[in-house]
C-alpha cells in the first residue's frame, strides 16, 4: 500500500475515533437534560455530527472492499449531510446479510424500526437545516427547516405520553428526574442497538479485510454488545458538565454500622439482585436500604451512603444513586424507598 494510502487508512481510523468521541459526548448530553437543563442543542448536534462521520467512514470501508480504493470526493458529497441517505446507501451496498440470528436482528432494526427512523430524521434535519433555525425564522427564510428541539420533544411525548403513572412520578420530588431518564434511556438504547448493528458488519469480518484492521479502535466495542449490554452505560462521566460537579457522598464509619445495628430508629434491610422480584436499577448486585427515624431513606453500596429520596438528601447532603453514577438511569429506584419507608 502506498504512502499516500496509508495516510488515508490512517486518517479514516481517526474518523472512526472522533465520530465515537462525538456520539458518547451527544448520549452524556443527553443524561443531563432534566427540569433545569433543556439544553437539546449540544447533543444534537454533537448526535448529528458524530452519525453523519460515522456511517460515511463505514461506507469508506464498504466501498473500499467493494471497489478496491475509496470513495472520491463528489461521491461522499453527493449524499451531503442527510443521515436517511447515507442509511439507505449503507443498506442498498454496504450492508451484507450472514447466517447468524443476530444479523436478521439487526437489519430488521436499520431497515423497519420506525423509532430509529424518526431519530435519524430529526438529527438529519438538524444537521442540513434546523440548527439555524432561529435565524432562518427571525429572517424570513423560505428553505425554513424543522424545530429541532420542538420535533424531539414530540418525540419524547409520544413514546412517554403523561399518563397518570407519569404524573405521579413528576409530582414526587424524589422520582421527578427519573421521567427524563426514562426517556432518554429509551432514545439512547435505540442508537446503541443501531451502532452495534453497523459495527457488527466490521468486527464480524463481513464488510472486508480493512474493518478487521479497524477493529482496535474503542469504537467497535459495540459490535460486542448483545441485548444485556444495552441502555445500561453512565455516558455522563464523559461531560464536562458531570465531572466538575462536586459529589456528595459518605464513606460508612464505626459509627454508622453501630448506629446501624443497635440504634431502634435506624431500620435497615439488605437486598440482592438474585432475590429481587423486579428490574433492578444498581451497577453492583447487593445493596442495604436503611430508614431512619421513618423519614430519612439512604442506600449503601460498597460502603458508601448515598440519598434514596430527597429527605435524606436534603439532612445529610447525599447524592442520589442516580447522579452518582451507581445506578442505571432509566431505571427506578422509587420500590427501594417504598421498602425503606416501609422497614
Amino acid at each position: 500500500m502506498a504512502k499516500i494510502e496509508i495516510q488515508k487508512i490512517a486518517l479514516l481510523i481517526e474518523e472512526f475515533e472522533i465520530a465515537n468521541k462525538l456520539i458518547r459526548l451527544g448520549f452524556g448530553e443527553l443524561q443531563n437534560i432534566n427540569l433545569d437543563n433543556d439544553f437539546y442543542f449540544l447533543p444534537l448536534q454533537l448526535l448529528s455530527q458524530g452519525f453523519e462521520r460515522f456511517m460515511k467512514a463505514y461506507i469508506c470501508v464498504g466501498y473500499i472492499e467493494k471497489h478496491e480504493t475509496l470513495p472520491d470526493t463528489k461521491y461522499l458529497k453527493s449524499i451531503g449531510h442527510d443521515l436517511e441517505r447515507l442509511l439507505i446507501e449503507i443498506k442498498t451496498n454496504y450492508y451484507n446479510h450472514y447466517k447468524p440470528v443476530q444479523f436478521e436482528v439487526d437489519w430488521l432494526l436499520i431497515n423497519d424500526d420506525v423509532d430509529l427512523k424518526e431519530l435519524l430524521f430529526i438529527l438529519s434535519e438538524f444537521g442540513k437545516f434546523a440548527r439555524y433555525y432561529n435565524f432562518d425564522f427571525i429572517t424570513g427564510n423560505a428553505k425554513i427547516g424543522i424545530n429541532p428541539k420542538e420535533s424531539w420533544r414530540k418525540f419524547e411525548n409520544r413514546i412517554k405520553p403523561i399518563d397518570m403513572r407519569t404524573m405521579a412520578k413528576l409530582m414526587n420530588h424524589d422520582l421527578e428526574r427519573e421521567v427524563y431518564q426514562e426517556i432518554t434511556n429509551y432514545i439512547i438504547n435505540i442508537f446503541e442497538r443501531f451502532i452495534a448493528s453497523l459495527s457488527r458488519q466490521i468486527v464480524w469480518g463481513t464488510l472486508g479485510q480493512l474493518g478487521k484492521q479497524l477493529t482496535t479502535s474503542s469504537f467497535f466495542d459495540y459490535g460486542t454488545w448483545y441485548e444485556k449490554d444495552f441502555g445500561k452505560t453512565d455516558y455522563r462521566k464523559n461531560t464536562i458538565k458531570y465531572t466538575e460537579t462536586p459529589k456528595s457522598i459518605h464513606k460508612r464509619t464505626t459509627a454508622d454500622e453501630l448506629n446501624r445495628k443497635f440504634n431502634p430508629d435506624f431500620k435497615s434491610k439488605k437486598i440482592r439482585k438474585c432475590d429481587y422480584n423486579g428490574d433492578w436499577p444498581f451497577y453492583a448486585d447487593e445493596v442495604i436500604i436503611e430508614c431512619r427515624q421513618k423519614h430519612w431513606c439512604i442506600v449503601t453500596i460498597d460502603g458508601y451512603d448515598y440519598a434514596l429520596n430527597g429527605a435524606a438528601k436534603g439532612k445529610y447532603k447525599l447524592e442520589d444513586p442516580h447522579e452518582a453514577g451507581m445506578a442505571i438511569l432509566g431505571k427506578s429506584i422509587g420500590d427501594f424507598i417504598t421498602m425503606a419507608l416501609n422497614l
